[in-house]
């Protein structure tokens, strides 16, 4: 899923002391379900300028948004991650495994009746492909000729997507992709219609203002009868004490992405905290001498602080990937020396000709608050000793992301979510050749070890050679973990089914419904406002 996420780091505080109060949501009872319940469900999500362009939207917060508008072969199970045949009712796969055959679903359309077809796929991914700064459009390489189409250096009926009839999408890969399904769960993958105005999904878009998204109940959406809720209004606002007032007042049904000032909400056992597939953390763009060079990097991650960098925080993170289960431990960045720092600094210096005593300055662009005003001031204590200067430039943090490839720095920071469950979702940022790689990081050992994991045929194996990519990554100090991801939502699932805790923090927004509820605690807030408020 998508996902670069726009983080209220504000909440942070608020969600440690809530946290307790998370419970397991894995298990939804539809036994109260009530058609005459259902209504138009309230959610209020961080307010900034959204992207409804699934071809190149990154944020979580459109990611939820996108899930509701468009879908494509595969969709997400709302508990495992897994991919669930969507518009795609199965598949089958060449022994080589590259060759991929998938059989479209009868009577899809667009919300405007259209019909969603092989063809419709293909031109989807193809416009994808063709868009300047997609930023998951380099996830498709795996198919022949896609590369070289995104570059400019073929022409579209070179890439190994063929629609054979309506109903039958072929795809003809380089080398075997495994996790192909899980990444097509993805909305930069979905049926997309050349046509504004027009989705493929379960809900369509009613209206967007600075206020407020509207989406409406796509009739003509394939699933249509399973979708049990009418609307969803989505309140956009940064408000933390006003959006716990709302929802305590019983006017939103679902405060999303940390939005809240969570120790006001009265009821603690709708605020949910769990762990995610995200890494905060800081990288290098590979641009600028002498920073271009791991040994001057690897002198300056010697120099790092980390106790104190991760000081209070829920879940320091030593490594660039979240550990999943079977994934192998990766030795992380904890461990420093100052003397040794300076040491290695002093010898790459003198293999790159320069004086011991020349100011060495490094550029470090920051998303504007006060979180990434202390890193940096950490940073530029740590590096002094080492003869370098620290200058930072400060970015709006709803254009920070927007910014960094057009921006001459040194360094950046970035809290990315994985889009599907597989390290690959964060080494992919890495990979020479991907659209995702800001960091212009090159390195043939790692990208080849990437192939290798998509060959593995097995998990175990699949995930030793990620693992030794991840390592290549930190041994090349491109890196420094700040800390993992933790959702907070605030939901209350004695009223609301169809939401599920997950490791994306994604939640489809199809499954969402209202539940007969059999009893529940006086809401004092609502009855006080009606008296003075």
């Amino acid at each position: 899923m998508t996902v670069r996420k726009f983080f209220a780091l504000c909440g942070l505080a608020a969600l440690l002391l809530c946290q307790a109060a998370a419970f397991d949501a894995s298990q939804d009872d539809t036994s109260g379900f009530d058609p005459a319940l259902q209504r138009t469900l309230v959610m209020i999500n961080l307010a900034h300028q959204y992207d409804l362009n699934p071809h190149t939207a990154s944020y979580v917060s459109e990611a939820q948004i996108l899930s509701g508008l468009y879908e494509g072969l595969f969709s997400y199970d709302p508990v495992t991650l897994e991919p669930l045949n969507a518009l795609c009712v199965s598949y089958k796969i060449s022994r080589n495994k590259k060759r991929w055959t998938f059989l479209m679903r009868e009577g899809a359309t667009f919300s405007n009746g259209e019909a969603i077809t092989a063809q419709t796929i293909k031109d989807s991914w193809l416009g994808l492909l063709s868009t300047p700064g997609a930023p998951y459009a380099s996830l498709l390489d795996c198919i022949s000729n896609a590369e070289n189409f995104r570059k400019g250096k073929c022409k579209a009926e070179d890439v190994g997507i063929a629609a054979r009839d309506d109903k039958t999408l072929v795809v003809h890969l380089d080398e075997p992709a495994e996790h192909l399904p899980r990444i097509l769960c993805h909305h930069a993958f979905c049926a997309v219609s050349k046509k504004k105005g027009v989705y493929s999904g379960p809900f369509t878009l009613k209206s967007y203002s600075k206020e407020k998204i509207e989406l409406v109940k796509n009739p003509r959406y394939y699933g249509a009868a399973a979708v049990q809720i009418p609307g969803i209004d989505v309140i956009l606002s940064t408000e933390s004490d006003e959006n716990a007032y709302l929802f305590n007042t019983g006017k939103a049904d679902w405060i999303a992405d940390g939005n809240v000032m969570a120790a006001k909400v009265i009821n603690k056992d709708s605020v949910h905290v769990s762990a995610e597939f995200g890494t905060a953390y800081l990288f290098f763009k590979v641009k600028n001498k002498p920073w271009d060079n791991e040994e001057f990097r690897n002198a300056l991650l010697e120099a790092v602080p980390f106790d104190v960098l991760r000081q209070g925080l829920t879940v320091p993170a030593k490594t660039l990937v979240y550990p999943l289960a079977g994934y192998p431990d990766v030795a992380g960045l904890d461990d420093y020396d100052k003397a040794d720092a300076i040491a290695m600094m002093n010898k790459a210096r003198a293999k790159a000709s320069i004086p011991y005593d020349k100011k060495l300055t490094l550029t470090f662009a920051i998303a504007d608050g006060d979180f990434m005003q202390k890193i940096a001031g950490i940073l530029k204590d740590a590096w002094e000793p080492l003869g370098v200067e620290l200058n930072v430039l400060p970015i709006p943090a709803d254009q920070y992301n927007a910014a960094i490839p057009s921006t001459d720095a040194d360094l950046f920071s970035y809290t990315w979510i994985g889009d599907f469950a597989d390290p690959l979702a964060f080494l992919e940022l890495f990979r020479g050749n991907s659209s995702l790689n800001v960091a212009l990081y090159q390195n043939s050992v790692f990208d080849d070890l990437l192939v290798q994991a998509c060959r593995a045929d097995s998990s175990s194996e699949h995930y030793e050679l990620l693992a030794k990519a991840e390592r290549q990554l930190l041994d090349d100090g491109m890196v420094i973990p700040i800390y993992h991801q933790i959702s907070l939502h605030v939901i209350d699932l004695s009223c609301v089914g169809g939401w599920q805790v997950n490791a994306l923090d994604l939640h489809p927004l199809k499954y969402l419904y209202f539940k007969k509820t059999y009893s529940r605690l006086p809401n004092l807030v609502m009855a006080g406002s009606r008296q003075g408020r």
